[in-house]
């Protein structure tokens, strides 16, 4: 008896990459209630999980040449989850990146904020569930993952290893008002 293959679209990286997102998401929307030390140490291991989950995707083929996500996410929302972890890290949030695109024209490093970053990649995965989640077929259901897995290799990926060591600095580093 052979074994019926599975859509690409149940297959278990792609059901584990929607599981950790719909996480990341969820506790970046409840960030107002977190301590620092609270949320900076489960950031620090949930954005591993993100990325490992969205490199392990394989590379898919969109099916539909006009398919784009949706923008679920509202500007309101995006400026509500970037005002609450901006306020959770105080003056924890700014840092020095030297990944920016603007780091090719600058000799010194561009000043950003891990809560900006954070809400980017919150963005970016809340779209993409809710496409995922609100497909209307299969066919949907692969556009979303291509488009997230592309927006990963050229976008939110690297924003998530740039916060990913900020955080790591503020979670690590000695401090007394951690």
């Amino acid at each position: 008896m052979e074994k019926e293959e599975i859509s690409p679209v149940y297959h278990r990286d792609a059901i584990e990459l929607v599981t950790v997102a719909v996480e990341y998401c969820t506790f970046l929307e409840k960030s107002a209630e977190k301590t620092r030390l609270e949320f900076v140490d489960t950031t620090t291991k949930l954005l591993p999980l993100l990325y490992l989950k969205a490199a392990l995707l394989p590379k898919y083929e969109i099916l539909d040449s006009e398919f784009f996500t949706m923008d679920f996410v509202t500007e309101e929302e995006y400026n509500i989850v970037r005002a609450n972890i901006c306020k959770t890290l105080g003056e924890k949030d700014d840092y020095l990146d030297v990944f920016m695109e603007d780091m090719k024209y600058s000799e010194s490093p561009i000043l950003t904020t891990i809560s900006e970053n954070l809400a980017d990649i919150y963005q970016e995965i809340k779209n993409f569930v809710l496409s995922y989640k609100n497909a209307a077929d299969e066919e949907q259901m692969m556009n979303a993952l291509a488009d997230v897995k592309e927006n990963f290799q050229y976008s939110w990926g690297q924003k998530l290893v740039n916060v990913q060591r900020a955080l790591h600095e503020v979670r690590y580093t000695e401090d007394d008002d951690f």
